[in-house]
């Protein structure tokens, strides 16, 4: 079945290419791709680790139609075909309008529009993963109990920049969609869809201010106790979620950049995270004892020794998954990476790790990765 479904995604990649040497209004089709070769060492007590790791392959397809449509086609490979989050899967399938820098509509399924770097690609963030904040609370390994979703759901969207200055740069940029909000490849559940937007300030050029808003719900249908009566339940169970993100970026045309963002999150979340759409935690309506209250922080700073090749960096990251300090998790980072070329990058870096979930709090991270792309 593995093989039937690589050999059918490959074949469509083919078809576009052989139809632009002959339909002029399909054009620039693009085949790209990349892969992250990853080593970990993890010094947690009782749950040490040290291994190779093939962290991620993708192949996407891209091209313009009429010369006012963008579209895309993502697919990533890693791990096994059994779950959803490890499996061979399509990440990015949609389409923009982009005949107006003021006003573009997308519709697919792509990024979700909430955080400056939720939509960074995973090579350009510049450190061995997103920020706790973003993974919990952005749609990749989701508190909500969502299955990981690289930040993304499917839904419609509308975006522009306006406002521009004397030089002609936009001060102004916002982005609002609206989406199903149970992440990638799934059906809406519970009919009410996921609000997400936001609006930033470009006052300097390389500068970002921006504030970001999510209002919606993650559902199952399965069954459940309640919490205050102890009687059996069953049908769908939608967990409203109330989120905002305020964020600020600096980036230089020398390669400094410091970047910086909290997420604020109100709404329950189930106990066990989806991991298969025919497992049992996919009807397991329980909550998790997390509660209705989550956030996160995070700094970081990357300094250029060698504009376009060799960069040191720093980052501060902590979660709060409770909304307290009981369990939080906070890394401490530091680490650097050096450019082969534009398109083969090896990065190191060390973290100590204090997870006050874990008897034993403090521990040690490191992390190598080698990445490239075509």
């Amino acid at each position: 079945m593995k093989k039937k479904i690589v050999l059918a995604l490959l074949t469509l990649m083919t078809l576009p290419i052989s139809a632009q040497q002959t339909t002029a209004w399909v054009n620039n089709v693009k085949l790209s791709g990349y892969g992250i070769v990853q080593y970990q060492y993890i010094g947690a007590d009782g749950a040490k680790t040290n291994s190779f790791n093939l962290r991620l392959a993708r192949v996407a397809l891209d091209g313009r139609i009429l010369n006012d449509f963008y579209w895309k086609a993502q697919i990533q490979f890693n791990g096994n075909t059994s779950t959803l989050g490890s499996s061979p899967r399509l990440v990015d399938l949609f389409a923009e309008w982009q005949r107006y820098g003021t006003f573009r509509v997308k519709v697919g399924q792509f990024k979700l529009p909430f955080t400056f770097e939720n939509p960074m690609h995973p090579l350009d963030q510049g450190f061995m993963s997103y920020s706790q904040n973003v993974s919990k609370l952005a749609g990749f390994s989701d508190r909500s109990g969502e299955h990981p979703s690289n930040g993304r759901d499917i839904g419609v969207q509308l975006q522009g920049d306006f406002l521009k200055n004397s030089s002609g740069r936009n001060l102004l940029h916002y982005q609002v969609g609206v989406f199903n909000g149970q992440g990638i490849n799934v059906k809406d559940v519970d009919q009410r869809k996921t609000i997400v937007g936001g609006i930033w300030a470009m006052p300097v050029k390389g500068m970002r201010l921006g504030v970001f808003g999510l209002e919606g719900s993650y559902a199952r249908k399965g069954t459940w106790t309640d919490e205050q009566t102890s009687t059996p339940k069953s049908g769908i169970r939608s967990l409203s979620q109330h989120r905002y993100a305020i964020s600020a970026e600096y980036k230089t045309e020398s390669d400094y950049a410091f970047r910086t963002e909290y997420i604020h999150s109100t709404g329950s979340a189930f106990k066990t995270a989806l991991t298969k759409t025919d497992g049992a935690e996919a009807k397991d309506c329980s909550l998790s004892t997390n509660g209705d209250k989550a956030d996160g922080y995070y700094a970081l700073v990357i300094i250029p020794i060698s504009k376009k090749q060799w960069h040191v960096k720093a980052r501060y990251d902590w979660y709060r998954p409770t909304g307290d300090w009981s369990k939080a998790k906070t890394f401490y980072e530091i680490g650097m990476d050096y450019e082969f070329g534009k398109n083969v990058e090896i990065s190191g870096e060390y973290a100590f790790v204090n997870d006050r979930s874990r008897n034993k709090s403090n521990y040690s991270l490191l992390d190598i990765q080698v990445s490239f792309r075509f």
